[in-house]
C-alpha cells in the first residue's frame, strides 16, 4: 500500500499546482487598467479623426470637439482610486487555495473510498506478501492444514499478479496450472501448463501437468496427445502414480479393459498392499473385469538396464528390450521399442508387449531378457550396436541388465 499512498500524494499535490498556479500569478492588468487602456486607444483614434476632418474643413469647431472629448475620458475614470486599491489589498490567494486542496484532497478520497474498491486492493496487496507462505503451504501439506477455499483464491490472485510481472517464470506457470487442476479449470490449467511447457519442455513436472490438463478435454486430438505425452514419460523412466492413473482411467473410457488393469496393477505394486489405495485399486480392477467378463491375469516384468563402463550410445537410435523363454528360445516373447533416453532406466514389459496372438508372460517360468541399443533405427542390421542379456531369471524376479558388448 506504500506505493498507493504516495501515488496518490503525488497527484494530489500535481493537482494543488494547477489550481495554485493561477491563484498566485500576479495578474498583468486588472479591469481598471483595462478600461484605461481602452479608453486611451478610443481617445487617439478619435483624436487623429478630428484632425483629419479639421484639415479637409469638414469639423470647423474642432477645438470644443478635443475638449469634449476629454471630458468624455475624465468621466469614465474611477472617482475613488483609493478604494479600487483597497479591494485588491483585500484579496488573499490563500484563503482560496488551502480550502481548494483540502476539498479536493476529501472529495478524492472519499469517492475512491467508496467506488474503488479499496478494500479489495488493500486484500490484494496483503495475498502479494503472504505468498511465498502460501506457495509453502501447498508445497509441502503434510505438516500443515490443507489450504481452504479463500487460501487457494489467495494463492491463485498472488500467483497472476507475480507472473504478470514474471511472464518467463515456468515453475510459477506449472504451480498455477496445479491449482487450477485442483480446482476443476480446465481451461485456466490447460493455458497455464502450455505457456509452461513452451518455456521448459523437457521439464517431466510440466509435462505430466500439462498432459493431465489435455485429458479434460473433450477433443479425441487433444486427449491422444496427452496419451502420448504419458506414455513418452513412461518410456523415459520418470515414475509418477499419476501417469499410471490418468492412463488406467483413460483406458477404461475407451473400453479398453485390459489395458486399464495392467495400470491398476503396476500401481498396485508401486504403493504395496498396506497403503489404503491399494483396496480402492482392487475394486477398479474387479469392475474392469466385470465389464470383460472374465478375469485377466497380467504379469509385468520390470527391467533395470545399465550400461557398461565408457560406452556413449549418443541420442540416436532406440532402445530395444525383449523378454524370451528361460529355455533359451531365440523368438522374443515380447518386446519393446523406447527412446535412448538415459541411463540407468527401468522399463516394465507385460502382456500388453506379447509378439503373437495367445502368448503371455505369465505362461512362463523363467525369462532371459536381452536389450539392444539400435544405432540406425534399422531394426534388421546390428553392426555396431550395443546390446547385453540378462540371466536366467525366474519369473516375478527382479531383472537386471548390462549393456556392454557389441556386435
Amino acid at each position: 500500500m506504500t506505493v498507493f499512498w504516495f501515488s496518490t500524494a503525488v497527484l494530489i499535490v500535481a493537482s494543488a499546482i494547477l489550481i495554485g498556479l493561477p491563484l498566485f500569478k500576479t495578474k498583468r492588468f486588472d479591469d481598471a487598467e483595462r478600461r484605461d487602456e481602452l479608453n486611451k486607444a478610443l481617445f487617439k483614434d478619435r483624436l487623429t479623426e478630428l484632425e483629419e476632418e479639421a484639415s479637409e474643413g469638414i469639423a470647423t469647431d474642432s477645438q470644443e470637439l478635443v475638449a469634449d472629448l476629454k471630458q468624455s475620458l475624465l468621466d469614465d475614470i474611477p472617482q475613488d482610486q483609493a478604494e479600487v486599491r483597497q479591494a485588491e489589498t483585500d484579496y488573499k490567494p490563500l484563503h482560496v487555495f488551502v480550502p481548494s486542496i483540502l476539498l479536493l484532497a476529501a472529495i478524492s478520497y472519499g469517492m475512491y473510498s467508496s467506488f474503488g474498491n479499496l478494500d479489495k486492493v488493500t486484500d490484494w496487496q496483503d495475498t502479494l506478501s503472504e505468498l511465498p507462505k502460501l506457495t509453502q503451504k501447498l508445497m509441502s501439506p503434510s505438516d500443515e492444514r490443507p489450504l481452504t477455499d479463500e487460501e487457494m483464491d489467495a494463492l491463485t490472485l498472488g500467483l497472476r499478479t507475480q507472473l504478470h510481472k514474471s511472464p518467463e517464470d515456468a515453475n510459477g506457470w506449472l504451480l498455477l496450472g496445479r491449482i487450477a487442476l485442483a480446482n476443476q479449470d480446465g481451461g485456466t490449467a490447460e493455458g497455464a501448463f502450455g505457456k509452461a511447457y513452451k518455456l521448459d519442455p523437457e521439464n517431466p513436472d510440466i509435462r505430466l501437468g500439462y498432459a493431465q490438463s489435455k485429458m479434460m478435454s473433450q477433443d479425441e486430438q487433444e486427449r491422444a496427445m496427452a496419451r502420448s505425452m504419458l506414455i513418452g514419460l513412461l518410456q523415459d523412466s520418470y515414475v509418477d502414480l499419476r501417469i499410471y492413473s490418468l492412463l488406467a482411467f483413460d483406458s477404461y473410457q475407451n473400453n479398453q479393459f485390459e489395458a486399464a488393469i495392467r495400470y491398476w496393477r503396476m500401481m498396485q505394486k508401486m504403493i504395496g498392499p498396506e497403503d489404503s489405495r491399494y483396496s480402492m485399486l482392487e475394486r477398479s480392477i474387479q469392475n474392469a473385469e466385470n465389464q470383460l467378463g472374465k478375469s485377466v491375469s497380467t504379469t509385468s516384468v520390470p527391467v533395470m538396464i545399465k550400461l557398461g563402463e565408457g560406452i556413449q550410445p549418443g541420442s540416436q537410435g532406440v532402445l530395444i528390450v525383449s523378454v524370451h523363454d528361460g529355455a533359451g528360445s531365440p523368438i522374443p516373447v515380447a518386446a519393446a521399442r523406447y527412446p535412448v533416453g538415459s541411463f540407468p532406466r527401468t522399463v516394465v514389459l507385460d502382456d500388453g508387449n506379447v509378439m503373437m496372438e495367445g502368448q503371455s508372460i505369465s505362461s512362463l517360468e523363467s525369462i532371459i531378457v536381452r536389450a539392444r541399443i539400435d544405432t540406425d533405427g534399422n531394426v534388421a542390421s546390428k553392426g555396431g550396436d550395443w546390446f547385453g542379456e540378462s540371466v536366467v531369471t525366474k519369473l516375478g524376479e527382479q531383472v537386471e541388465i548390462t549393456i556392454d558388448k557389441q556386435y
